[in-house]
C-alpha cells in the first residue's frame, strides 16, 4: 500500500485560508515591530526627513495632515499599538496553525473572528470606498461563506451517521 493513498485528503481551501491567516499575523508582528521602532523618536521630524527624501510639498495638504496626526501619537499610544498588533497576530497564528490540522475549533474561531470584523469593514467601506477596503471584504466574505458552508455540510454529515451510543 502507498502512503499518498493511505493519507487522508488535504483541505486545500483551509490551507489557503490558514496561509491567508499566517501572512496577516506576519504582516501585523511587522507593524508591531514597527511601532515599537518609533518609540522615543520625534514622529514630526521623521516624517519630515521623509517627505524631503521623497521630495514631496512640505508646505502641501498631505504633510500638514500627517504631521498633526504624529503629534497626537506618544510613546504610550506606540506601546498599545504594538501591543494591539501582537496579540491580534497571535490570534491569526493560532486560526492559522488550527486550520492547517483541520480542527473543528479553529473553523468555528475563524467564521467567528472573521464575521466579527465585517461590521467595521462595511462601515470603512461607507466611509471611504477603495480597492483595497473592497478586496479586503470580498476576500474576508468569501472565507465566512466558505467557513460557514464547510460547517454546516460536516454538520449535515455527522447527523447521518448512525449514533455510538445505541
Amino acid at each position: 500500500m502507498s502512503l499518498v493513498r493511505d493519507r487522508k485528503k488535504r483541505n486545500r481551501w483551509l490551507e489557503l485560508i490558514a496561509a491567508y491567516k499566517v501572512l496577516q499575523a506576519a504582516l501585523l508582528v511587522s507593524v508591531g515591530v514597527g511601532a515599537l521602532k518609533l518609540l522615543h523618536r520625534d514622529l514630526a521630524e521623521l516624517l519630515n526627513n521623509i517627505s524631503d527624501k521623497l521630495q514631496m510639498d512640505s508646505e502641501g495638504r498631505l504633510i500638514h495632515f500627517l504631521l498633526d496626526k504624529a503629534s497626537l501619537v506618544d510613546d504610550h499610544m506606540l506601546r498599545r499599538i504594538s501591543l494591539f498588533m501582537f496579540c491580534y497576530a497571535a490570534i491569526g497564528l493560532i486560526e492559522g496553525v488550527g486550520l492547517f490540522l483541520e480542527k473543528v475549533w479553529a473553523e468555528y474561531l475563524t467564521a467567528l473572528i472573521t464575521a466579527s470584523f465585517l461590521p467595521f469593514e462595511i462601515i470603512e467601506l461607507i466611509h471611504r470606498v477603495t480597492w483595497f477596503r473592497v478586496g479586503l471584504f470580498v476576500v474576508n466574505l468569501a472565507v465566512l461563506a466558505y467557513l460557514v458552508g464547510h460547517l454546516l455540510r460536516r454538520r449535515a454529515i455527522l447527523s447521518r451517521l448512525p449514533d455510538p451510543i445505541q
